[in-house]
């Protein structure tokens, strides 16, 4: 592995790692770590501090997921190792995303940061992944089993698609990760304890 490899893998965990939710939410004076589902993605800001900064938070989660890769994708030469490292890239950014260095390894479940990846990586599987979520937040209600469900469907997306296969592995990997992060919320769903939309 080069030297430019090598620290194109270390700045996609460091970019990955930076807590947006927390530092757009920090003049409201909410600890959000504190309050609510205790999570720094999207949906715990949108719901304590309103959809606008929810919104925000979406939008650079999927930037830092997708910014690594892009960058990679042009420094990288166009050989034989180029879909390895760009899938270790991707990696990297959803790990540091999920264990960020600067929060004590306690970091978001990964989704926006993994949709920011594919976003770059697979496009057309990305448009599928959103219309199963919107259908499974739609009809459920519930965040999670959008989030869990549009996760999912990124591999048959890519085997559709004929995707090659480290980006089908990557994609495996981040799905798992993405449903380990969730077990609170599994845990919750089949209790019937878990917060909905519809329920104020």
């Amino acid at each position: 592995m080069t030297p430019m490899a090598l620290f194109l893998i270390v700045a996609s965990y460091l970019v990955g790692a930076i807590p947006f939710g927390l530092l757009l939410s920090r003049s409201s004076g909410i600890d959000i770590r504190a309050q609510g589902s205790k999570n720094i993605g999207a949906t715990n800001v949108a719901r304590l501090l309103g959809k606008k900064l929810g919104l925000l938070t979406l939008l650079a989660d999927i930037g830092k997921g997708f910014t690594p890769l892009f960058v990679a994708g042009r420094l990288l030469p166009a050989d034989g190792q180029q879909g390895t490292l760009l899938a270790l890239c991707g990696a990297a950014t959803v790990i540091g995303h999920m264990f960020p260095l600067y929060l004590g390894f306690r970091g978001g479940k990964g989704v926006a940061t993994g949709l920011g990846v594919f976003l770059y990586l697979a496009p057309k599987a990305v448009l599928g992944c959103l219309l199963v979520f919107a259908a499974a937040v739609g009809l459920s209600g519930y965040v999670s089993v959008g989030s869990l469900l549009g996760a999912l469907a990124v591999l048959p997306g890519l085997w559709f698609l004929q995707e090659s296969a480290w980006k089908l592995a990557l994609a495996a990997a981040v799905v798992v990760l993405i449903w380990l992060k969730h077990h609170q919320n599994i845990s919750r769903l089949l209790q019937g304890t878990e917060k909905s939309w519809r329920k104020k």
